[in-house]
C-alpha cells in the first residue's frame, strides 16, 4: 500500500521531518517564513501540515486540491483555521493539544517575572554600557511573591500557571465560563463576572483561547476595572488585547508594565510597542522547548495518519 502525501508549510525540527518522511512520502519545506502558495503546492497531497502563521481561511480551503483529506495544525490553537469551511469540504482537521501546557505556562511566568521585576530594562541597561552599578532607586520593580494573580481562561495551561505561581504564595483567582471541580480548582477562586474578578488581578495572565468571542476581550473598560499598577502578560492569543488601550494604559501608568508572547498580526506588531520601556516582548516562544515541539510534531503526524485511517484520534478537532 502506497504511503499517503504529506505537504508540509514551514521546517519542523530534525527528529519530526524524519518521522514525517518515513511515515508520508513529504514535501518539507526549506523555509520557516509563511508561504503564499498553498493551495498550489498541495496539489496531489492527502494531507497539509500548517502552522499558526498560515492563515487558512474559507477562501483557501474551497481552493485546496480534492484530494486534501486532512489539515493538521503545529499548535494546540486552531483559530486560524476555517475549521467551518473544512468540514463543509469533508476535510478533517488536527491540533496538538495536552503537549504544550508546561512550556507555555513557564513563559507566561516568565513574563510575568520579567515585567513586574523590569527585567527588559535591565538587560538593556547592561547591554549598552551604561550601567554604573547597583543604586537604592534603581529600577524599582513590583514584588510577586504573596500578591493577587488573576487568569483569565483556567484550561490546561492556566492551570499549570496557576500550579507554578502557588510556589511563589500567589493568591490564585480565575475567571471562566464555568467552575472547576475542586480537584481541578486546587483552592484558586471562580469568578463569574468582570466586576468582581478584574479589581483583584494584581498580576492577569490571559489564557484563554482565541476567536470573535474573546478578540479584543482586554480592551479600555476592562482595563478601568484593573487596580492602578497592575501587570499584565498574554501568552495565548494576540487578539485578547485591543492594543492601542493596553499602550495607553501602559504610558498613563494604569497597568505598570505588560509582557506579550503572542500580537495582533504577528509577526506585525502594533509599533508603539517598541516605544515602550514598561512592556517586555518575546517572539511568540511559549512551546519553544525541544521537549515540546518533539511531542507537538509526534501527536499532529499521529493524528493525520489515523484521519487518514479512518479511525478518529483524540487530537480531531471540529
Amino acid at each position: 500500500m502506497s504511503r499517503p502525501v504529506l505537504f508540509v508549510t514551514r521546517r519542523l525540527p530534525a527528529s519530526i521531518e524524519a518521522q514525517a518522511e518515513q511515515d508520508f512520502v513529504a514535501r518539507l519545506t526549506d523555509s520557516d517564513v509563511a508561504i503564499t502558495d498553498i493551495v498550489a503546492r498541495a496539489e496531489g497531497a492527502d494531507a497539509v501540515l500548517c502552522c499558526p502563521g498560515d492563515v487558512l481561511d474559507a477562501a483557501t480551503i474551497t481552493a485546496l486540491p480534492t484530494s486534501v483529506k486532512v489539515i493538521g495544525t503545529f499548535s494546540v490553537g486552531y483559530d486560524h483555521i476555517d475549521v467551518a469551511a473544512a468540514k463543509a469540504r469533508g476535510i478533517k482537521v488536527c491540533n496538538t493539544p495536552d503537549v504544550l501546557s508546561v512550556a507555555t505556562a513557564e513563559c507566561a511566568m516568565l513574563l510575568l517575572l520579567a515585567a513586574a521585576r523590569r527585567a527588559g530594562e535591565g538587560e538593556r541597561l547592561v547591554r549598552s554600557g551604561q550601567w554604573d552599578g547597583w543604586a537604592p532607586t534603581q529600577l524599582l520593580g513590583t514584588q510577586v511573591s504573596g500578591r493577587r494573580l488573576g487568569i483569565f481562561g483556567m484550561g490546561r495551561i492556566g492551570r499549570e500557571i496557576a500550579r507554578m505561581a502557588r510556589g511563589f504564595d500567589m493568591e490564585i483567582h480565575y475567571r471562566d465560563m464555568t467552575r472547576l471541580p475542586p480537584e481541578l480548582e486546587q483552592g484558586a477562586i471562580f469568578h463569574d463576572n468582570d466586576d468582581s474578578f478584574l479589581p483583584i488581578c494584581q498580576f492577569l495572565s490571559l489564557n484563554a483561547p482565541g476567536g470573535d468571542g474573546t478578540r479584543h476581550w482586554l480592551g479600555e473598560e476592562r482595563i478601568a476595572k484593573l487596580p492602578p499598577g497592575a501587570v499584565v502578560v498574554n501568552a495565548a492569543r494576540g487578539t485578547l488585547v485591543d492594543d492601542a488601550a493596553l499602550i495607553a494604559a501602559l504610558r498613563s501608568g494604569q497597568i505598570a508594565a505588560a509582557g506579550l508572547d503572542v500580537y495582533n498580526g504577528e509577526p506585525r506588531l502594533h509599533p508603539d510597542y517598541l516605544t515602550l520601556e514598561n512592556v517586555v516582548l518575546l517572539p511568540h516562544l511559549g512551546s519553544a522547548t525541544t521537549e515540546t515541539r518533539d511531542a507537538m510534531g509526534r501527536i499532529v503526524l499521529s493524528g493525520i495518519a489515523a484521519i487518514l485511517a479512518g479511525e478518529t484520534p483524540s487530537n480531531e478537532v471540529g
